[in-house]
């Protein structure tokens, strides 16, 4: 069996120290150690460059280091990505450009000053056409998207070929949904004890899934790594040796897109719901705090007012707040009143922290909405509560 394995490794930057060093503990040190331990084991990594700020600030660096050893020696092959983990297709064309290239400093940093991944991983591998030309302007090759990003469909694509967005001109590949939605060592631990003959499987899991999410005690990770007839590839290897492409225009979507979802023209639909009136006023007040910090880029606090503005356009501000159930693939429920806070606490403070006189009339706006999304937020909370019990 061939397993082309994608992990996406991301903790927003201004998350509490205990969860990194949770996830870090109990799951990305327990992948890269496993990569040291078997030589023949390649998988493709997404390390954002907020995760990256965190370990340096955290005392992890040493997994810095290793990373890079197992890069240089083709075991680890890294990826682009937005700094902060925003939902790119929902976000100002110039942001994402920015972000983007704000993760590539970081990675420079670490990874070498010419370092540049040729593949690109979407947040939430919510594609969108724009972003996609963004992304190959920028020097990248490839993306791994959802199999429903062909053609809006679950179960009608074929794995073993590459495919071009006519869009964009990046090369693509997609992952198995419902591979990816297991616990994937498990998964083919069970495929390969009843099937010998070359498979290819291809999936894109949050790196949190081994350890953190899945405690695994019977070590079927470990398992699986030990197996003679398993072969793996990073991705650029598996499309270098695909000089044939299928062009095809993908579909807009995320790696959690329904097909009801897409049929309806929602996309996005977990982060941006029209029925979600704490999205809908997040949404709102993201957009001041965004307009206000690009008017006065000279504000002499205008550094401090970004560095609050892109922790609150974090993904995980409006995922928090859709209060979806995802037990079914190892995750919680997407409810938490303190998470949402720290996003929208983040938005505020990027318009309070600007100076100038003339952005009074948007503070103040800024704080009416805000104000009255904490009481959307804590009415639902409790409402739910009270019934529960």
């Amino acid at each position: 069996m061939l397993w082309i394995n994608f992990l996406h490794l991301y903790q927003p930057v201004n998350t509490d120290a205990y969860f990194i060093k949770e996830a870090t503990e109990l799951s990305y040190a327990r992948i890269i150690r496993a990569i040291e331990e078997h030589p023949n084991l390649k998988f493709t990594l997404n390390i954002t460059g907020a995760l990256i700020l965190r370990w340096g600030e955290l005392g992890y660096k040493d997994l810095l280091v290793r990373l890079n050893n197992l890069k240089e020696k083709g075991q680890v092959e890294l990826t682009g990505t937005a700094a902060y983990h925003p939902l790119l297709p929902l976000i100002p064309k110039e942001e994402v450009a920015r972000q983007i290239k704000e993760n590539e400093e970081i990675l420079k940093k670490h990874f070498g000053e010419n370092f540049h991944p040729k593949g690109f991983f979407l947040p939430e591998m919510a594609y969108g056409p724009k972003v996609a030309k963004i992304i190959k302007k920028l020097g990248y090759e490839w993306i791994i998207l959802d199999e429903i990003a062909n053609g809006g469909k679950l179960g009608e694509t074929d794995f073993n070929k590459v495919y071009e967005d006519k869009n964009s001109g990046l090369k693509i590949i997609f992952r198995s949904r419902p591979l990816s939605e297991s616990y994937v060592p498990e998964t083919l631990n069970k495929i390969m004890a009843k099937e010998k003959d070359n498979n290819l499987v291809i999936t894109a899991t949050d790196a949190e899934l081994y350890g953190l999410r899945h405690n695994d005690p019977t070590a079927e990770f470990e398992k699986i790594l030990k197996n003679p007839n398993l072969g793996t590839k990073t991705i650029s290897e598996f499309i270098d040796e695909h000089k044939e492409t299928e062009k095809i225009k993908p579909v807009a979507g995320s790696w959690i897109s329904t097909e009801e979802e897409l049929k309806n023209n929602e996309p996005y639909l977990l982060w941006s719901d029209k029925k979600n009136k704490i999205q809908k006023n997040i949404w709102e007040l993201a957009n001041l705090p965004y307009k206000t910090t690009a008017k006065y880029k000279k504000d002499i606090n205008a550094y401090w007012a970004r560095w609050h503005l892109v922790r609150g356009l974090a993904s995980c501000t409006f995922w928090w707040a859709s209060g979806k159930d995802f037990s079914h693939i190892f995750g919680p429920l997407s409810w938490n009143p303190d998470e949402i806070e720290r996003g929208i606490n983040e938005l505020i403070r990027a318009v309070r922290t600007l100076d100038d006189a003339s952005t009074k009339k948007t503070k103040i706006k800024s704080e009416k909405l805000y104000l009255k999304i904490k009481q959307l937020i804590w009415k639902k909370h409790w409402t739910y509560y009270w019934k529960k019990t």
